[in-house]
């Protein structure tokens, strides 16, 4: 099956190269598979659309070619993750109107944003499993995609926090 998501890093030193070298190097790593994007400076986005068994060997792998390639570029962000109302209603052919009735007419069990304010921020795969709780179609390899996703960005960011620290908040929120 195809699984379609996006990778982005942070170019170390050694990997600010003209954009023919880096894609030959992601080439031979195996990312043929993705679309390279350059448009912030200092930054590689790569759209990959894969072919795996699941969306963990597909996202797992590119993640593995990719760190081949670019060993010291720093990972960011995997996606589709976050995401805000008009985000979750595009993806889905839906109004944005219409999410945000769901939301407010089901605050209780709606998923809680990971940021809340103006423009407010929920991972995808949480939001995704609650439509398809209320009988909404959600291709499964999006649903797939978007939660592998969420993980790998969690582990991302439990891994910048250091042992001690993380156990004590793990223990004060009974986690």
């Amino acid at each position: 099956m195809e699984y379609a998501f996006t990778l982005t890093y942070k170019l170390g030193p050694a990997n600010v190269l003209d954009a023919d070298a880096l894609m030959q190097r992601l080439g031979e790593a195996g990312c043929t598979d993705a679309m390279v994007g350059l448009g912030v400076a200092g930054q590689v986005g790569l759209d990959f659309i894969r072919e795996a068994a699941n969306a963990q060997d597909a996202l797992l792998s590119a993640l593995a070619d990719v760190r081949q390639a670019l060993p010291d570029a720093a990972f960011i962000e995997a996606s589709p993750d976050f995401v805000g109302l008009s985000d979750v209603a595009l993806l889905l052919g839906l109004s944005r109107q219409n999410i945000r009735k769901l939301w407010l007419n089901h605050a209780d069990a709606f998923p809680p944003p990971v940021h809340s304010g103006t423009s407010s921020v929920w991972h995808l795969a949480q939001v995704l499993q609650f439509l398809i709780d209320k009988h909404y179609t959600v291709a499964r390899p999006v649903h797939e995609v978007a939660g592998v996703a969420m993980r790998v960005n969690i582990a991302r960011q439990k891994s910048m926090v250091p042992d001690a620290e993380l156990q004590a908040l793990q223990q004060h929120l009974a986690i």
